[in-house]
């Protein structure tokens, strides 16, 4: 069971915004189903207007969120950020100077007290890298628990920029999960979407947060794989071990005569595993020459981590 809380507030009295609802609307729509059609997350939206969002109404869904047993659970707030001697909040509709909103420590404590196996905390807000910093008592650090990840759009002291209408972290993220963050498989995760982010965005930009205690990453959306399953799991039938060179011949590339269906069957599927980066040529640029002059392939360093994959029946 996988849940998400998705927020927007474009509403405020004194200083509205204009693209965090949008923010929350695309993110919901991509992160329901997975690439494939296939359910994904369980998706509810709090989005102003529409919604009245207060410190009270957006904390009776966040502890709904954290507080029962599941698989993944995911907040995603978009809107205003602000940070104090206090730390940092987040501002909603009802925020005033003295009582700015919901404290972000509160999150952190309802993610690390949470039953589910997996909490996802992720902030388009200024100072949203307050909550990578997390409180102490008693000049010790809390640490969060083991399978809480939290990925925020700027450091504590940095403002969230907005183009286009809507966040320019949030745009990555959408990116991210769309595909530009997937593995060979089609896995995008936490982590290889901060890794997304933080590759787009140059030095004087904003700089995202990400704090994670997690032993295993969880895939937070399923895309397209750049190879089939299939044929990724031949590669130990194509190399008996990851060192090994695979031996080729003109035989292999399809416009050679006399033709051998088997070999240009595996020669396509080899095509396919370069166009991965999973293989590489011996000798030559392109394995069309490396046919042709009857050189080799052989597994790149990625190739090999799936060959193993593979051969331990893991794919």
């Amino acid at each position: 069971m996988r849940r998400a809380l998705l927020v927007g507030i474009d509403d405020y009295t004194n200083a509205p915004l204009s693209g965090c609802v949008n923010d929350a609307l695309r993110l919901t729509e991509l992160l329901k189903t997975n690439e494939d059609g296939a359910p994904n997350f369980s998706c509810k939206v709090m989005i102003a207007p529409g919604h009245s969002v207060t410190k009270a109404s957006l904390r009776e869904p966040l502890e709904e969120l954290f507080g029962n047993e599941g698989d993944a659970a995911l907040f995603y707030f978009s809107g205003h950020g602000t940070a104090n001697n206090l730390g940092g909040f987040l501002v909603t509709q009802d925020a005033t100077r003295y009582d700015e909103g919901l404290p972000m420590n509160q999150v952190i404590t309802l993610a690390n007290k949470s039953k589910v196996r997996e909490a996802i905390i992720i902030l388009d807000c200024c100072h949203s890298g307050a909550l990578g910093n997390l409180p102490e008592i008693d000049n010790t650090s809390v640490p969060i628990r083991e399978g809480v990840s939290v990925l925020s759009a700027s450091r504590a002291s940095q403002v969230a920029v907005e183009v286009n209408r809507g966040g320019l972290f949030t745009s990555l993220i959408h990116d991210a999960l769309s595909g530009g963050a997937s593995d060979v498989v089609g896995n995008v995760t936490v982590a290889s979407m901060y890794a997304y982010v933080d590759q787009a965005l140059g030095p004087w930009d904003q700089r995202p947060v990400f704090k994670s205690h997690v032993s295993k990453l969880i895939p937070m959306r399923r895309c397209k794989s750049a190879v089939d399953l299939n044929v990724l799991r031949l590669l130990p039938r194509y190399f008996l071990k990851d060192s090994d060179e695979l031996k080729l011949d003109p035989s292999y590339e399809p416009d050679c005569e006399p033709c051998d269906p088997e070999h240009q069957e595996v020669f396509s599927n080899l095509q396919r595993l370069r166009a991965a980066r999973l293989l590489e040529p011996v000798g030559e640029e392109h394995m069309y020459y490396a046919a042709m002059n009857s050189k080799s392939c052989r597994l790149t360093p990625l190739g090999r981590y799936y060959w193993k994959l593979a051969n331990s029946g893991q794919l």
